[in-house]
């Protein structure tokens, strides 16, 4: 990775800091774009030296992140490799039926179409520099994303963006790999999908308990560094869950048939379901605490960086 310019979205959560560190280690320049800059500044002065730049463009907003690569360009004379990370989950988990819609678009929103706008604007540095393109995805995009829909579509479909990239940046000769992480040690791992009462009977339901377990950011920041270099099309962390992966086709239907047959389950849904239905403030997105145009959400949710990008 010597000598090689590295962009990094969603640079401040717990992958993306943790990677940060891992590449810079390994010599390359890092552009490294989040929207908290306290944490963004703290992060580049960690490391100490000239081969970072720092960024905050919005990844809803594409002539920012034009601009943000053509700062990454004259800063550094290319860009070879750009891991789209940036990431939201919806607060608090809920069903489809009850989820504030505005939330539900919004974590679409960053995390597909904030993908899709970083790539686009990278790609011809790609191209040209013969490059990588990483996105984080999560083993989400195959295990059921019940009281978590959004997360989980929004992640199943940058899987599939992935897989026609990868084919049409092989006339360019360059690559595209997707991440693939389990449970994650990080802050938003912990505050909005790890401590939910629904999404954890999921998970001790259908997973074995290694599955269940969680791995810290610096486990999946190696594995990163080894896939950038080795452009591997897929990082599946931890490596338990790469049976799981081989498997899918037949474990998602089972899991989806387990849950939806769990009778205490199922009374847990329809309880949230009522418990939303009876507080129009969740619905809506604001609890009686929050004031007018205050979303519920984990992280600023403008320019879609939460403190991580994964969920799984």
């Amino acid at each position: 990775m010597r000598g090689k310019t590295v962009l990094i979205t969603g640079a401040t959560g717990g992958i993306g800091s943790a990677c940060a560190r891992a590449l810079h280690a390994r010599g390359a320049n890092l552009a490294l774009a989040g929207r908290r800059s306290d944490s963004l500044r703290d992060l580049a002065r960690s490391l100490g030296d000239g081969r970072v730049l720092t960024l905050d463009p919005d990844v809803t907003d594409r002539s920012a992140l034009d601009d943000a690569v053509a700062r990454v360009v004259d800063r550094f004379g290319g860009l070879d490799v750009v891991f789209a990370n940036a990431g939201i989950a919806p607060e608090p988990p809920a069903t489809i039926a009850t989820i504030d819609p505005d939330e539900f678009e919004r974590v679409v929103e960053v995390n597909l179409f904030g993908v899709w706008r970083t790539v686009r604007a990278a790609l011809p540095q790609i191209a040209a520099a013969r490059g990588h393109v990483l996105v984080t995805s999560s083993v989400y995009a195959f295990v059921n994303g019940a009281l978590n829909s959004p997360y989980a579509v929004s992640k199943a479909a940058v899987e599939a963006f992935v897989r026609a990239l990868r084919v049409e940046l092989a006339v360019h000769h360059a690559t595209a790999g997707v991440l693939y992480p389990g449970w994650v040690t990080t802050a938003m791992t912990r505050d909005v999908l790890g401590e939910d009462e629904g999404l954890s009977r999921m998970r001790e339901s259908v997973f074995p308990a290694p599955l269940a377990r969680p791995v810290g950011a610096d486990v999946v920041a190696r594995r990163v560094l080894v896939g950038i270099e080795n452009r591997a099309p897929h990082i599946v962390v931890p490596r338990r869950w790469q049976p799981v992966v081989a498997l899918r086709g037949i474990l998602g239907p089972l899991t989806d048939r387990v849950l939806a047959g769990r009778d205490d389950l199922g009374a847990f849904l329809r309880q949230r379901e009522a418990a939303t239905a009876d507080d129009p403030g969740r619905r809506s997105g604001h609890g009686p605490d929050a004031g007018p145009g205050t979303p519920r959400v984990h992280a600023p949710r403008r320019g879609g960086e939460t403190a991580s990008t994964t969920g799984p």
